[in-house]
């Protein structure tokens, strides 16, 4: 079985990891989709940060959401930023607002569409891509039920 390569590039360099980070990038590795929880008050966020953003507490969770989505937000970038990417224009960067996890939005990529397949509302599972030592989530365009 061959794999496809990533949806950008192996050697785009990767986001800063710090330690308050961790679960949720353990959890990709895993293949799981987690966000923060405030375990005083249930509010979830994304990103992480060490205080809840609705009541300031500072007790907080991993949690475990389904995996899908719904397209907010998408633009389509066909001017390479650096010449890494040039090879990969015209590629998304899609915010996606999470099912089960209230007010979380993630930016991410909806990868195997099209540019006029993409669309705001477009419901949309979650994927993940191993790229050099993380796991991305990323998205595809979730069947109809």
């Amino acid at each position: 079985m061959s794999r496809r390569p990533p949806y950008l590039p192996a050697d785009l360099p990767a986001p800063t990891l710090d330690p308050l980070g961790r679960g949720f990038w353990d959890a990709c590795r895993a293949r799981r989709l987690c966000f923060q929880r405030c375990a005083a008050c249930g509010t979830f966020q994304h990103p992480w940060t060490p205080v809840c953003f609705a009541c300031r507490a500072r007790d907080w969770r991993w949690e475990e959401v389904p995996g899908t989505g719904t397209v907010f937000s998408f633009t389509w970038a066909h001017h390479a930023a650096t010449p890494l990417l040039a090879p990969y224009v015209p590629y998304n960067v899609s915010v996606v607002e999470i099912d089960g996890a209230p007010g979380v939005r993630l930016v991410s990529n909806v990868i195997d569409v099209a540019e006029g397949e993409l669309a705001i509302g477009l419901g949309v599972r979650v994927v993940f891509e191993p790229v050099g030592d993380l796991v991305y989530p990323r998205f595809r365009r979730r069947e109809a039920a």
